[in-house]
């Protein structure tokens, strides 16, 4: 294949377009010498001559009329190609799906609020919430998904992240619950109730239970259930009690996320660490500017939704 000096193309636009060595020289920002070695250059790729003198101006062959018609969307055309994409990137007009895989809280609480930001900025851009069964990041790998928000529980080397809050756990149980009555809730007292667990790979414990162990004490789990949203609907109709992020209790966007949903929240009494939740991608995403954008709408939703101390969404 012949080798081609694309910078010829350019050089070829200005003269069809100015029809003037010099002043496609200035256009160019070349000297007039160098752009009339390079008109030469091009009438030896062509076989044309192209511009033809005629009295003080030049004119275009006929040949050189039809290439007017096509080289200024061509020479476009390949700058756009050849530019970094966040130069072309316009959010206004970005049309694609996104597929984020989330825990139900995060959708429940932080979903809309997400969506009418997203469809204010960019109307045809599609948000698709996919099921969190694990952490693998194999989906994220292969691009199954495009983003994941969460704890970080992927040994993956190459996964990126980006710190959303802070969250901690929190009990919850129906407004009229015997544990309400009486002036705070004591680990003896809580320990009386049974538990369901929220556990979406089935484990039989989480950060709670290993607290609790560590003081040598163990709470009664009568059930496990899949989601945390799930864990708030059994102990909303029965007398068992749940651990959920504080997150899922409301944010700025649904102050009474956990009254609307008939729970009552309390402070555990065992000390728990607090978590981090973060949106997590893989590097061949990390400079896609719609990509970009998204995490920025994301971290913005969050960082509104919370004060400082980031009480949340949860994971």
């Amino acid at each position: 294949m012949t080798r081609v000096d694309f910078n010829l193309l350019t050089a070829l636009d200005a003269l069809l377009t100015e029809r003037s060595v010099t002043a496609a020289a200035r256009r160019l920002d070349l000297s007039v010498s160098a752009m009339s070695r390079t008109l030469m250059r091009l009438r030896a790729a062509t076989g044309d001559r192209l511009l033809i003198q005629a009295g003080r101006s030049l004119v275009l062959t006929p040949y050189a009329e039809q290439l007017s018609q096509r080289v200024p969307a061509l020479v476009r055309e390949t700058e756009a190609l050849l530019s970094r994409p966040e130069h072309r990137f316009d959010v206004a007009t970005l049309e694609r799906s996104f597929a984020v895989r989330a825990g139900e809280g995060f959708i429940d609480v932080l979903g809309a609020a997400l969506m009418e930001r997203i469809s204010r900025a960019a109307p045809r851009v599609q948000l698709r919430f996919v099921p969190k069964p694990d952490w693998d990041a194999q989906p994220l790998r292969d691009g199954t998904i495009d983003l994941e928000i969460g704890t970080v529980r992927t040994s993956a080397p190459e996964i990126m992240t980006r710190l959303l809050f802070r969250d901690r756990y929190v009990g919850v149980c129906r407004p009229d619950h015997p544990i309400l009555r009486g002036l705070g809730v004591s680990v003896e007292r809580w320990l009386e109730f049974g538990h369901v667990l929220a556990a979406r790979s089935g484990e039989a414990s989480n950060a709670v239970d290993v607290a609790l162990a560590d003081c040598g004490m163990q709470r009664r789990i009568t059930m496990v259930v899949p989601s945390f949203t799930s864990a708030m609907q059994v102990a909303r109709r029965s007398d068992l009690l749940a651990v959920i992020p504080h997150s899922c209790v409301g944010n700025a966007f649904a102050p009474d996320h956990a009254a609307a949903n008939g729970l009552q929240w309390f402070e555990l009494p065992v000390s728990t660490v607090a978590f981090n939740v973060s949106s997590i991608w893989h590097p061949r995403v990390d400079h896609d500017p719609a990509h970009r954008w998204l995490r920025a709408e994301i971290l913005a939703v969050c960082v509104a939704a919370s004060p400082p101390a980031a009480d949340s969404v949860s994971a």
